[in-house]
């Protein structure tokens, strides 16, 4: 067995297609090597702006030779299926056997292919590899066919120490590399991987794209610290920036004063998106002081020229947000926020659903609904969904669409709004996926669910819902977005009413008349199924939640959620488990019965007609636990209604181990069932338990 290492040097990958890249690598290479007959016991890849890796060890030497059998027609059968198994075979007529099957001849075809060096798998494979690379995009260069996502210089292909004979449109295989572009340009002869990453870090080539992002964030929050500051976390950019550089050399710079005012987030988007510089907090008052930037090269100034040419780079772009930032300000200033929102009845939210703005008038006109259901105000409700979306008229938003939300509540500060309505600007977006931090103050609670139920409902109506894995409207984050705002909140919305008023809205601005009653109980459905999946993570299994959908009041989000978990919690006691097993026990006996008999066992059973013990202590102790499991009920304390319904476990098992309830008596038999029917009713009181597994 031996080691094999390959590296692809060519000029800058883009950063957001190397991660991708290095793992497509493994995966053909490593794939193509087995199909062919070879094993190997480990591999990993990597990636730099200008080099993908691949290292694999344990590579066996040769493939595997292969002998291969295959049975074909009997001697003498038509010429057609012979001639047919000569062609599938690949052999001639005089190279099959003839073996003696059975009373009959029969034709196999046995071929043996022997093994192979690993070399000549390994080119064949990787060339392969390079030639059909699943590049996002990829382009050719000079004269020749080959593509890839940048003009590709050199290929490094050693097994066990040797270059593997390679040729792809001129660019041969050795052992050569070259290391850092600028600080070590050389050519770099290597044996194998360790030695070729020891002699790129020695040419300022940091390999891994962990330990590049780890000296980043550590170089970072140093600088920062010195003095006195730190920098705002960003996994997104520092991945990103991993991505742009060899060998990261952090270099902090200050924002100049004229836009220390700017929001911080406006600082944050601008430098983040334009410059990809990580942004720097004082967190004394909060704000955006400095930045910091990466470099890929020491210089003999320490970075000086460089911060100097970063600094008027970003002055300008900054110049430029400043600008949109005051121009906004002014409109604000003469308008008021609905002014500014006046254009919001040109733009189009959906073809069929009509602007902005009458999506705007349906919002408002639910979220004042709502206010009450939430605990907010009407009015302030009202006018933070007439106010919430109007940033998108801004010329920050415009250039920054990511911060729309945000701006709004700049924005609602400075007219003067009161800041529940502000805040509701950005809450109302929320939360925007399942990470995302859950509104909780009134107004932006009634915003926030009116925004959402007003899209499903708008799309509902239209019968636009998503399909497999499509879901262009985002419909899916939409119905979550409404689950957990019931549910961290602690609502009680019941769906069904609460969904025919923006349905009856949805269908007027299409024209038509629909029936709300059948698509609210679709839309409800779709938030079930969501339900389900968003509980899987919390331990919640689909038939504990099944047994609890069947139970009326299951649009109610908050109370069907309490009542699965306090199932679930029961489920998971010895009690619990036992109770169920004997409740279905009774309902089978019941249900056959009923069947057989044609009659219903519902009513009628008395402890009179009782034989033994066990048949009357089941009789006390259903007869004192029916009131506190209904007093239970009645207070939604399911934990304690199944806590009470616990006690019946032990006289339940005691009954059918000392009772045969289809009794040659037919009074006492009918007394015994009436007696399980009494369990059933029990027991389906608090949930379904017929749809619980096992």
């Amino acid at each position: 067995m031996a080691d094999l290492l390959i590296e692809i040097f060519s000029e800058e990958i883009p950063a957001r297609m190397q991660t991708r890249a290095a793992e497509d690598l493994r995966r053909l290479v490593t794939d193509g090597l087995v199909d062919a007959g070879l094993t190997y016991e480990g591999a990993a890849a990597f990636s730099t702006p200008r080099r993908l890796v691949l290292t694999l060890s344990g590579l066996t030497a040769e493939s595997r030779a292969v002998r291969e059998e295959r049975k074909g027609p009997r001697v003498g059968a038509p010429d057609a299926a012979v001639q047919g198994f000569l062609r599938a075979s690949g052999l001639a007529l005089e190279q099959l056997e003839v073996r003696a099957e059975k009373g009959a001849e029969v034709y196999y075809a046995v071929t043996e292919k022997p093994g192979r060096a690993a070399p000549a798998i390994i080119a064949e494979v990787l060339e392969n590899a390079i030639r059909t690379f699943p590049w996002p995009k990829a382009m050719r260069w000079g004269s020749g066919n080959l593509r890839w996502v940048r003009p590709l210089h050199s290929i490094i292909c050693l097994f066990d120490g040797q270059s593997v004979a390679l040729d792809i449109d001129g660019i041969v295989a050795s052992n050569t590399t070259r290391g850092h572009r600028f600080m070590a340009p050389g050519a770099i002869t290597v044996t194998g991987f360790d030695d070729y990453e020891a002699k790129l870090k020695a040419a300022h080539v940091m390999l891994r794209a962990d330990e590049r992002a780890a000296t980043i964030w550590h170089d970072a929050t140093q600088a920062a610290f010195a003095q006195g500051l730190e920098v705002v976390e960003d996994k997104g950019l520092l991945a990103e920036v991993a991505g742009l550089v060899e060998w990261p050399v952090v270099l902090m710079g200050p924002i100049g004063a004229a836009f220390l005012g700017l929001p911080s987030e406006v600082l944050q988007t601008s430098m983040r998106e334009h410059q990809k510089f990580f942004s720097v907090r004082n967190p004394a008052t909060g704000r955006i002081e400095a930045f910091i930037t990466v470099a890929n090269i020491l210089t003999a100034d320490e970075g000086a020229t460089i911060l100097k040419g970063n600094g008027k780079v970003l002055s300008a772009r900054l110049s430029d947000a400043r600008f949109f930032w005051e121009n906004d300000l002014r409109v604000i200033e003469r308008t008021g926020m609905e002014g500014m929102g006046a254009g919001l009845a040109q733009v189009t939210f959906h073809n069929r659903l009509g602007s902005q703005a009458a999506r705007i008038a349906r919002i408002e006109a639910l979220a004042t609904a709502l206010a009450p259901v939430v605990g907010a105000d009407a009015g302030e409700a009202a006018l933070a969904a007439r106010v919430a979306k109007v940033d998108l008229r801004s010329e920050m938003v415009g250039e920054f669409p990511e911060l729309q939300g945000t701006m709004g509540g700049y924005y609602a500060r400075a007219a003067g709004l009161p800041d529940a309505v502000a805040n509701a600007c950005k809450g109302h977006y929320q939360p925007l996926g399942p990470d995302d931090a859950v509104p909780s103050e009134p107004v932006s609670v009634a915003v926030a669910l009116a925004d959402k139920l007003d899209t499903l409902t708008g799309f509902w109506a239209m019968d636009e819902k998503p399909t497999g894995s499509k879901d262009p409207f985002a419909l899916r984050r939409a119905a979550l977005g409404v689950i957990r705002l019931v549910l961290v909140n602690g609502l009680r919305l019941p769906l069904l009413h609460t969904l025919q008023a923006p349905l009856a809205a949805n269908y007027a601005a299409l024209g038509t008349q629909g029936d709300a009653t059948a698509t609210a109980e679709s839309l409800l459905s779709f938030f079930h199924d969501r339900l389900k999946v968003f509980l899987k993570d919390e331990g919640l299994s689909h038939d504990v939640i099944d047994a609890c959908l069947a139970m009326p009041g299951n649009d109610d989000l908050d109370l069907l959620v309490r009542r699965a978990r306090a199932l679930q919690a029961f489920m998971k006691t010895d009690d619990g488990e036992n109770l169920v097993q004997g409740f279905k026990r009774a309902n089978n006996i019941l249900t056959q019965a009923e069947a057989k008999d044609g009659v219903e066992y519902s009513f009628g059973a008395d402890p009179a007609f009782a034989e033994v013990d066990s048949e009357k202590a089941l009789f006390a102790a259903l007869d004192a636990a029916e009131a506190p499991i209904a007093l239970a009920m009645q207070a939604e304390d399911f934990a304690a209604a199944m806590q009470a319904m616990a006690a019946l476990r032990a006289p339940i098992d005691a009954f059918f181990a000392a009772v045969q309830v289809n009794s040659d008596n037919t009074v006492v038999r009918r007394n015994r069932l009436n007696l399980l029917s009494r369990i059933r009713t029990i027991c389906l009181g608090v949930a379904d338990l017929t749809r619980l597994a096992g």
